[in-house]
């Protein structure tokens, strides 16, 4: 059974930018009078027209799971919630399935999460893994529906950064979080040209374009080999932008180097 009243409280409208409350069974609504469904499954879409992005289809997040369930990426996890950890009020923008906001979740007892995402099959399946998690489909890109000050920490794992509005959702003192990979993260895969290229740059460019809203907290390099079947390989290259131009090769490297940057940034 969905939470309304908790749902409600992460959020605000997206036309006015009121504060949403429930109105009845399944519908939020500001006082404007401006009324929003929500889903069955336990999760509300807040997004305002088209957008020209598009979420992740349900073979990706099959993909994703494959990795993240299996324990492929439990490193970054496991430094994403030490970062992050205590934090009573998370969200996950670019939250996917819900993975690593479980994991920073779990090191928070009684934490409450936000898992937003284009994609509303994601949401469904985030909403669906723990009941600390609310759900919302609303594109980063544009101005959040989620109220100013709201949250404790915004995770960003390999997800587009909408800076100034994740700043604005924070509250004084709160925890910014943004994961990023290196040149060499899945290098032995890209080589195969089983995956797109990733800039060099990643890090000093999230550092750079956030100096003027936040304050640098750390910034830690997490890296492992990791061994590599065919089903893995075939879901790494899946569970990304890599499989909308890249077709997988499952022939390939028999391990691969994982090499990340946690970030973290409090605002100023």
């Amino acid at each position: 059974m969905t939470d309304l009243t908790r749902l409600a409280s992460w959020l605000r409208c997206p036309v006015c930018e009121l504060d949403l409350e429930p109105v009845d069974r399944l519908t939020l609504g500001c006082a404007n009078g401006h009324r929003h469904d929500v889903n069955k499954r336990g999760y509300v879409s807040l997004l305002r027209g088209g957008s020209k992005f598009i979420g992740d289809t349900a073979e990706m997040l099959d993909a994703r799971d494959t990795v993240l369930e299996g324990g492929a990426y439990a490193p970054i996890a496991a430094a994403l919630a030490a970062a992050v950890a205590p934090a009573a009020h998370v969200l996950d923008a670019g939250a996917g399935t819900g993975y690593y906001l479980r994991a920073v979740l779990a090191a928070s007892p009684g934490a409450a999460g936000l898992a937003m995402d284009l994609s509303p099959t994601a949401v469904a399946r985030a909403v669906r893994s723990s009941p600390e998690v609310d759900g919302l489909v609303a594109d980063t890109w544009r101005p959040l529906p989620v109220r100013s000050h709201r949250v404790d920490a915004v995770l960003d794992v390999f997800a587009p950064r909408n800076l100034p509005e994740f700043h604005r959702v924070l509250r004084p003192g709160g925890t910014l979080a943004v994961v990023v990979p290196r040149a060499e993260h899945l290098a032995s895969l890209r080589e195969a040209g089983t995956m797109l290229d990733i800039p060099t740059d990643k890090a000093e460019d999230v550092i750079a374009s956030a100096d003027a809203l936040y304050a640098p907290l750390a910034r830690e390099h997490v890296a492992y080999d990791l061994a590599l079947n065919d089903a893995l390989r075939l879901a790494l290259a899946g569970m990304g932008p890599s499989a909308r131009h890249a077709a997988a090769s499952p022939a390939e490297a028999a391990e691969t180097t994982v090499s990340v940057d946690v970030l973290t940034f409090t605002p100023r």
